[in-house]
């Protein structure tokens, strides 16, 4: 079995699963093909982030993203504290050098390969609709699609994104700039 948490776990509510503590997102649990670890390494992470984060950006006719090692080396650094404090939530204040979007993804240690964490934030498609933050998802929730459209904002140039574990769980923190969801705009501007 493995379980994954979205950074607000938008996908869990609307499929009707019950969080057991109201200060923590749902859990969900999916079945995994087999009992095998994903692959991991600094090569493959960096190859997936950028193939299906560009695959998402290609979908809807955005340049695609190019590899920063700053934002990667402040992604890093949150990862560790979220896998050091398992605290699941976006950091707060001032993110690294430069103004930085942040998308999370918890799931089970070693259950997820990275393409597939990317894709969860990407499958958030379905529920979006052109408009101006934060008036851009079909549930009424911008939090539903805001994995989605930082991906896919068309003013961001960079991403850079990095991996920490706790004994437990996988904590993906990715890192963008310009940063996206910003109110009042549309992804396309």
């Amino acid at each position: 079995m493995r379980v994954h948490w979205l950074a607000l776990a938008a996908l869990a509510m609307l499929a009707g699963c019950a969080a057991p503590d109201p200060d923590e997102p749902p859990r969900v649990t999916e079945l995994r093909p087999d009992d095998r670890p994903a692959a991991r390494g600094d090569a493959l992470l960096r190859r997936a982030m950028l193939v299906e984060h560009n695959a998402a950006r290609a979908a809807v006719g955005a340049a695609p993203l190019t590899w920063s090692d700053e934002l990667a080396a402040d992604a890093a650094r949150y990862a560790a504290v979220l896998a050091a404090t398992r605290d699941f939530k976006h950091s707060t204040g001032v993110r690294g050098r430069i103004p930085e979007g942040e998308n999370l993804f918890m799931g089970s240690r070693g259950a997820y390969r990275y393409d597939e964490m990317v894709r969860l934030w990407a499958d958030e498609r379905r529920f979006y609709r052109a408009g101006a933050v934060p008036d851009i998802s079909t549930t009424g929730r911008w939090q539903d699609v805001g994995h989605y459209t930082q991906i896919v904002w068309r003013r961001t140039s960079q991403v850079g994104c990095a991996l920490a574990s706790s004994a437990r769980d996988d904590y993906l923190v990715c890192r963008y700039t310009p940063p996206g969801n910003v109110v009042g705009q549309r992804v396309a501007d």
